[in-house]
């Protein structure tokens, strides 16, 4: 069968799966319990309709592997995968919507559209697919680019457990935790480093695509727009929230970028966590 019909069909299943699992347990967190798993799956279907014998197929494959098992354990040491763990945003947005609302939020955007995007950012590998070029340097630059981002996203990932461990240590022994939300480390220099380096990796896999075509002109650009634009409407609704709760993050926003790191402006009185 065509590759991106089983693809399809898995988009399929799983956006029914996750809907009626809503329904049922009244969490809304089933796409992203799901968000590290199902890309890994398309690209190897990518790479399984070649027999494992396309290098730059095997090579994005191992890589998007790589991507999903970070993302898996960094999500699953938070406790996203265990009864109660759905994302704090959506019982937020639950609140300030009619119930009909939200449900039509809930199977349109949360559902269909993100299963959607997870599909679209993968397609890179059925452009190298349709396009058997050999491997070459830029590939490996791509990969080398790749796995710089990863690891810059695992040491995001790493300061903000670390720092959420060390607000826990404070309040249970009876101290108020300051700075009261993470200002050190990478994001010194932005305020979401981990959404830049998830973002930029993805921007890789187009490339990946684009390299085996041999022009950058590729329809599937379109996956890596819409996921930055989903990171873009994500950071404001995230910040919003914060903000609400800590209003001295504004001065955090004048200083910090909001997710490409930068020089931050003008620190004086900055406090760091440990």
């Amino acid at each position: 069968m065509e590759p991106f019909i089983v693809c399809l069909w898995i988009l399929a299943a799983v956006c029914v799966v996750t809907w009626v699992l809503s329904l049922i347990t009244g969490e809304h967190s089933w796409v992203d319990r799901i968000w590290s798993i199902v890309p890994v799956a398309y690209v190897w279907v990518f790479a399984g309709s070649a027999g494992l014998q396309d290098a730059r197929l095997n090579l994005i494959a191992a890589l998007v592997t790589l991507w999903g098992i970070r993302l898996t354990f960094n999500f699953a040491r938070k406790g996203g995968y265990e009864p109660g763990g759905e994302d704090y945003r959506w019982s937020v947005l639950r609140a300030r919507m009619p119930g009909w609302q939200f449900q039509l939020f809930n199977l349109f955007f949360i559902v269909i559209y993100q299963n959607v995007l997870l599909l679209l950012i993968t397609l890179p590998a059925w452009t190298a697919l349709q396009h058997p070029t050999p491997l070459n340097g830029l590939d490996i630059l791509c990969a080398v680019v790749f796995l710089a981002f990863l690891v810059g996203e695992t040491v995001a990932d790493q300061q903000q457990w670390n720092f959420h461990q060390w607000k826990k240590a404070e309040t249970a022994a009876g101290r108020a935790p300051r700075p009261r939300f993470l200002q050190a480390g990478l994001f010194r220099f932005s305020r979401h480093p981990n959404f830049f380096f998830e973002q930029a990796q993805w921007w890789v896999v187009f490339l990946f695509g684009a390299v085996a075509a041999g022009s950058i002109l590729q329809w599937t650009v379109i996956g890596p727009l819409l996921l930055t634009g989903l990171f873009i409407g994500s950071t404001v609704f995230t910040e919003s929230i914060t903000l609400s709760r800590y209003p001295e993050y504004a001065d955090y926003q004048r200083r910090t970028s909001p997710i490409v790191p930068w020089f931050p402006r003008g620190e004086k009185g900055t406090v760091t966590a440990p």
